[in-house]
């Protein structure tokens, strides 16, 4: 039998899942390899410098860049405050002097006998990673982070836009094939994930963001909507720095496109549990596709387990397209040619014959098609 390799996107009702938690630049890290961590414990932090202004000190009190120095009033890493005088010139007689005050809170962290100026510094940020899910450490990276394994459930969408958010899931829609409509949405869903069925309008999602809603789980999205969302075209689908407030999955794809019936029976059976959410999404090259997370506190042996193997398509194989015409939507590998296929653009590719819930078929290049595994 014909197979072939391709991305994976994956419904599972139990597995192991690894979560590499990093600081940005090196740190602390606060825990240890066997400890236990729930959602919000920081495991690591750090402190990203603060910005930095120059002050031109010779220029302003009218004196030379040799005799800066000596007119500073702070010394070099001493805390200032906003409007706090930093340097005074000598004056004439001791008259007539030129005072300085610091345009910011800060630090003194330089001054220049050569240029006559001063360099101060804004506080540090501080930055702190927390666990995003509940779990058990198994590795540490030091000054940088921890690796947190957990076991439960995992969805993962085709596309998401926010970064990550938790709550509890909350089922809205009756079914997987309804829409999640504005009226569904009440004050009581305030930092909750909610779960919808086939479509997530714009009134809706604006009428969740002004709630409060934690994340939303949908079937479909207007493309057009999701512009207006973040203020620019999508293109290449690198996302999850926005902030948009609520995270937003799609699980099928552009359009009113019902919920595939295992993925809404799944989470729904989850419904009043503990989910982290995340919509960051990368589609080329290291793929990192918008996940659901529900984690468990008790291990089973019955994970399941994803290896190389399981990315192998088949005739049979559950598939979804990730590229136009005809994104988003779900079928079967009917049948996979050993041959190459000229296509509309002229080029010789390795195709699949699809066919999709509808009953027709397509015939898709291999490279748009990604396995769903259950």
């Amino acid at each position: 039998m014909a197979r072939s390799y391709t991305p994976g996107l994956k419904i599972l009702s139990r597995t192991k899942v690894e979560k590499k938690r990093q600081l940005p630049m090196k740190g602390v890290v606060h825990k240890k390899i066997g400890d236990s961590v729930a959602p919000e414990e920081v495991v690591a932090s750090t402190e990203i410098p603060g910005n930095v202004q120059m002050l031109n000190v010779a220029n302003q009190l009218n004196i030379e860049p040799g005799n800066v120095p000596e007119c500073m009033l702070v010394n070099l890493d001493e805390k200032i405050n906003k409007n706090q005088v930093i340097a005074e010139s000598k004056g004439i007689f001791g008259f007539f002097k030129s005072q300085l005050k610091s345009p910011i809170d800060g630090t003194l962290a330089n001054v220049s006998e050569i240029t006559g100026q001063a360099i101060l510094s804004e506080p540090p940020i501080p930055v702190e990673v927390d666990a995003y899910t509940s779990g058990t450490i198994t590795e540490v990276i030091e000054e940088e982070g921890v690796t947190v394994e957990t076991e439960g459930v995992l969805v993962q969408g085709i596309l998401g836009i926010g970064g990550e958010n938790r709550g509890i899931l909350e089922v809205v829609t009756g079914s997987h094939a309804d829409e999640l409509t504005a009226e569904l949405i009440t004050e009581d869903h305030k930092g909750k994930i909610l779960l919808g069925g086939s479509f997530l309008g714009m009134p809706a999602f604006e009428k969740a963001k002004s709630v409060g809603v934690a994340g939303i789980v949908t079937g479909g999205f207007d493309y057009t909507d999701l512009s207006k969302i973040l203020g620019y075209s999508l293109g290449v689908a690198i996302t999850g720095s926005e902030e948009i407030g609520p995270s937003l999955i799609i699980t099928e794809g552009f359009g009113n496109i019902s919920m595939a019936a295992r993925t809404y029976e799944l989470l729904s059976n989850h419904a009043g549990e503990f989910a982290a959410i995340n919509g960051s999404t990368q589609i080329r090259a290291g793929v990192i596709r918008p996940e659901i997370l529900i984690p468990k506190e008790e291990v089973s042996d019955s994970s399941e387990k994803v290896d190389e193997s399981d990315l192998a398509i088949s005739e049979g194989s559950l598939i979804r397209v990730i590229r136009a015409p005809y994104f988003g939507r779900v079928g079967k590998v009917k049948t996979l040619p050993a041959k190459l296929t000229k296509m509309e653009s002229e080029t010789m590719v390795r195709v699949a014959e699809i066919e999709f819930e509808d009953g027709s078929s397509e015939i898709i290049p291999r490279a748009n098609l990604e396995m769903i595994l259950t």
